[in-house]
């Protein structure tokens, strides 16, 4: 018996001991079905006869995995043969403990292409909910969802034509390490994506320690009220994505401690979940299960700003369409509190609408109309309000509200080391600290955790310490951090692939800057015409009092707006209130160049929408430079307190600092750096002018949460020196391994490597080579020395040289296991290529159509390249791995002295594929006897659906008088030629289907 086989034995007795019922006869299509006609009728009382069975099996099955989950969770009408409605659910929905709960193995669901089997599924009320998948080998996030992507890939495959079509959860295990994720559509599985963040997980108790051993994930998991609740209450259907997600753990265990308390009136309690958690799910998830509450009257979101109050307001919407509505102003938000609506019972507000609301001396008397609703159960959910606001609201809704609860979420909670201040008000004195205001911690889930599971980056601090000439202690000048930005910059964003934000000390700091930057790029420009300059943006609220005209009421809201904006920005608000007329000058002049810049047209006036624009152009960094030229975009942009907090974007990964930071301050703000993409960001990169090192050990102290001394070592990643002497250490790891196969470290003799096993041996050592220079590149603090030690180990040319031939390698093992599948060895089934670690932000089709015009001119003006040198640098990133074949062809067909411009290049390239294409297509057609234009017909439908279905084959070769024998040889032999030309016309995207042909 083989080891997968033991595997699934236990699970299957363990099962048996969770009162699962295992059913040996369930093992294909119909058994299944009969055996779910039985659990419907039981269910809904009801006897179908073979036609309404049929009739309801075809209503309920959809190949849609959103729809059909949509309609396990909700109640439906069916007409029976006599006319008369049955109003029937698929599960008991109210108490999904109540359900019958099944466990069946090796299910085959046999079609004319597919004869998979599936290892477990856990059946309840007899329709197919959870498919565990068990290994014997080592598996990584991505093969796991690699393997059940593969099977819904293939045609025929059941998922959307039977009732496989209701599986909620795909479970993946090798018994010591185990997995889990939620079903969706094909393009929700992001492992084929340039993107790192997968939605996988692995499950963890409340302190947040790993559940991995499969005997342990059953017995915490698989429950049969666990599981139940968990597809009930813990997966949330996004209805604008039309798609699944199941929460994480930490996020389960807030919104239980929140539910608990509530259930219990046990006081008011906070979340401290790190930022980049998820905490509007979290939220929105304690949000909508208070909704069902019937003690409960209303559930408060209480959001601090405008902005975030439109932001987290289309985040509840994105989870249930319509869930909340606009609060436009005051008046609204009163109402809404009096409707008796149940869409009403949940409603997002802002601080200072809801601080107006319970304000008695306001003229409208909200208070007393609000007056009904105060002694009701009402519970306010916080999320990072602003403390200053916050005594006083506290004390109000109290007074007014004093059966309300109150419950606060927090990346960055207030404790006595960094509270700033005390509020003192009558009995409610000294409210200084987040305890204070909410009595007790509920759940912790802290940046500690998030760094430990990779849901957020590490950081990477310089602390810059000026030029030569610099005296110790003496203040860095700005124009020495502008020179020390122009210099790192390109390092610091991996070529600008990234954007930065520079925080300032003020608002005519930030204005200084600014203006350093036009002058020294300008400058930089006329020394070099090649230099590209950097795009620089900079934001600060202007002067409220100057934005305000007299009986212009569109001023005087955009005057409000400006000022309820500013609550929250301390530094800015003070700023403004020194020569105001002066800030919005400079504001002035930095919005024109702006619309300038970017043929825009903002104003001073409505600077909300220059606020938003200004927020876009960050998070358009990234589409490519090909997708989206560079000059749309931002690199650096400057602020005072603005976007220092609440902003996320995964394509900012370095903040220049300016200014002191401390505590929770500091968090906030380097925390906009650590967003979590692939490896080509591997870490938040924050450069220091500050030395504010103290400070980040103080924050690092009190922040990391329950600190076993080992926090630094977490949240930091190692020094410059350290890391050259791993690299140091993998290139020689590299060169042993070469060594051993009798070859000299060389690029050139890797293709001399012999056998599967060497070649996958150099894709790991060498993968590993690239990952750490990929980090060291973005180091900032690398002197002099430490640069020419790096290139010391490995020059950059064999560098660029051992990356063609791990690309070229990294090909041809794909290749076999995309053939092979299942059948492919072990060791090369479990290889991720990480081909992004290869992609270069630089070096795209443009750049290499530019290099091929400067090269081919007769006197160039810059370094002349070769035909192979171009060629070796192409082949050396994988961004441009499936053009590569096509455009070496082309560089080997040029005149290399002929002087081409890149217009010219392009035109030529484009008739050069086309011409290529054709030959090729025509060349299959006549091998196969068949019309080129009929061939050509049939690539443009798959093209336009991006699905391969072999079947309609039998169209193509229809024509020809074949006997079914002879048809089928014929079709294999057609699908042989075929999958490469789609594959290459794909250009790296899935087509659905392929790779049950490859």
């Amino acid at each position: 018996m083989s080891k997968e086989n033991q595997i699934e034995l236990n699970l299957i007795e363990q099962l048996k001991g969770l009162k699962y019922i295992y059913r040996p006869d369930i093992v294909d299509r119909k058994t299944l079905e009969q055996n779910f006609k039985a659990k419907f009728e039981a269910l809904n009382r009801v006897h179908l006869s073979d036609n309404e069975f049929l009739k309801l099996r075809e209503e309920i099955i959809n190949s849609d995995v959103f729809l059909a989950s949509k309609k396990l969770r909700e109640r439906q009408y069916f007409q029976r043969e006599d006319g008369t409605p049955l109003h029937y659910t698929l599960v008991n929905i109210k108490d999904w403990c109540k359900n019958d709960f099944e466990v069946i193995s090796q299910l085959r669901i046999n079609t004319e292409n597919s004869h998979q089997r599936y290892d477990i599924i856990l059946l309840i009320n007899g329709l197919p909910v959870v498919q565990i998948e068990l290994k014997n080998l080592d598996i990584s996030p991505r093969k796991a969802m690699q393997q059940i992507v593969d099977y819904k890939n293939e045609p025929g495959n059941g998922y959307g034509n039977s009732l496989l079509c209701f599986m909620q959860l795909f479970i993946v295990s090798n018994r010591t390490n185990t997995y889990y994720f939620a079903n969706n559509k094909i393009q929700h599985f992001q492992f084929n994506a340039d993107e790192q963040f997968l939605p996988i997980y692995q499950l963890a108790d409340e302190k947040n320690k790993k559940i991995t051993h499969l005997d342990l994930f059953a017995e915490k998991f698989l429950s049969k009220c666990t599981l139940g609740e968990m597809i009930s209450k813990y997966m949330v259907l996004v209805e604008s994505e039309q798609k699944l997600l199941v929460m994480r753990p930490y996020q389960i265990y807030a919104v239980k401690a929140i539910e608990e308390c509530v259930k219990q009136n046990r006081g008011n309690g906070y979340i401290w979940h790190t930022t980049g958690s998820g905490k509007t799910l979290t939220s929105f998830k304690a949000s909508t299960l208070l909704k069902d509450n019937p003690e409960i009257e209303k559930c408060l979101f209480v959001v601090d700003r405008k902005d975030l109050d439109r932001q987290t307001r289309e985040e509840f919407n994105k989870f249930q369409e319509g869930s909340v509505e606009a609060n436009t102003d005051t008046e609204t938000l009163v109402r809404r509190l009096l409707s008796s609506d149940y869409a009403d019972k949940v409603i997002v507000t802002t601080i200072q609408k809801l601080g107006l609301a319970l304000d008695g001396t306001y003229k409208k008397n909200y208070k007393e109309r609000l007056e009904p609703l105060s002694k009701k159960r009402v519970v306010f959910i916080f999320d990072e309000c602003h403390r200053s606001q916050f005594g006083e609201n506290h004390k109000a809704i109290k007074e007014f509200f004093p059966n309300a609860q109150l419950f606060g979420f927090t990346g960055t909670p207030i404790f006595d080391e960094n509270a700033t201040y005390s509020i003192r008000e009558g009995e409610y004195a000294s409210y200084k600290t987040t305890e204070d205001i909410f009595q007790q911690r509920l759940h912790a889930y802290t940046i500690t955790h998030a760094i430990d599971d990779k849901n957020v980056l590490r950081f990477h601090i310089d602390y810059f310490k000026g030029n030569k000439n610099q005296k110790p202690g003496e203040a860095i000048s700005r124009q020495a951090v502008v020179e020390a930005i122009l210099n790192k910059h390109n390092a610091a964003t991996n070529s600008r692939k990234f954007n930065a934000v520079l925080a300032t000390a003020s608002i005519n700091n930030a204005i200084e800057y600014y203006e350093l930057f036009k002058e020294l790029q300008k400058k930089k420009q006329t020394e070099n015409p090649e230099y590209v300059p950097l795009n620089i943006a900079c934001v600060f609220s202007p002067p409220s009092q100057l934005i305000a005209k007299q009986g212009d009421q569109q001023s005087q809201k955009n005057a409000a707006d400006i000022k309820q904006l500013q609550e929250d920005l301390t530094q800015e608000r003070e700023d403004n209130k020194q020569n105001p007329e002066e800030k919005k000058k400079a504001l002035t002049e930095i919005i024109e160049d702006y619309n300038k810049q970017f043929n825009t047209n903002h104003s001073i006036n409505e600077f909300d929408l220059y606020y938003q624009d200004v927020q876009r152009r960050i998070k358009d960094q990234q589409y490519s430079n090909k997708d989206y030229p560079h000059e749309n975009k931002i690199d650096i942009t400057i602020v005072v307190d603005m976007l220092l907090t609440g902003f996320d974007s995964k394509y900012l990964n370095t903040l220049y600092v300016d200014k002191n930071l401390k505590y929770h301050g500091l968090i906030q703000a380097f925390s906009r750096t650590n967003r979590v993409l692939n490896d080509t960001k591997p870490y938040g990169n924050i450069l220091d002018f500050r030395s504010q090192q103290e400070s980040v050990n103080q924050a690092i102290a009190l922040f990391s949460g329950e600190d076993n001394g080992k926090a630094r070592e977490i949240w930091l990643v190692d020094p410059a020196p350290v890391m050259i002497d791993k690299y140091k250490e993998a290139v020689e790891k590299l060169g042993v391994f070469m060594q051993e196969h009798n070859l000299v470290n060389e690029p050139q003799e890797v293709y001399n490597l012999k056998g599967d096993a060497a070649r996958i041996a150099f894709v790991q050592n060498f993968k590993e080579v690239q990952r750490l220079k990929t980090q060291l590149d973005q180091y900032t603090d690398l002197n002099e020395e430490q640069k020419e030690k790096i290139e010391a180990i490995l020059p950059d040319d064999t560098l660029q040289e051992f990356r063609s031939s791990y690309i070229e390698t990294a090909k041809q093992l794909r290749e076999i296991q995309q053939k092979e599948g299942e059948n492919a060895p072990p060791e090369i089934q479990q290889l991720d290529f990480e081909f992004v670690l290869f992609a270069s932000a630089v070096i795209d089709y443009d750049y290499i159509m530019n290099l091929i015009a400067d090269s081919t001119q007769k006197k160039p003006a810059k370094q002349k390249m070769t035909k192979s040198q171009v060629i070796s640098l192409l082949k050396s990133n994988s961004n441009l791995m499936d053009e590569e074949e096509d455009l070496t062809e082309y560089i080997n067909s040029l005149d290399w002295e002929s002087g081409q411009d890149v217009e010219t290049l392009r035109k030529g390239y484009d008739t050069f594929k086309d011409d290529k294409y054709n030959k090729e297509i025509a060349s299959i057609a006549n091998k196969h006897g068949i019309q080129t234009t009929d061939l050509k017909k049939f690539i443009e439908k798959i093209m336009s659906r991006m699905i391969f279905d072999g079947e309609k084959l039998t169209d193509l070769l229809a024509p020809l008088d074949l006997n079914w024998k002879e048809r089928r040889v014929r079709e294999l032999a057609l699908m042989e030629d075929l999958v490469p030309q789609l594959k290459k016309l794909a250009q790296g995207r899935e087509i659905s289907g392929l790779a049950a042909y490859e």
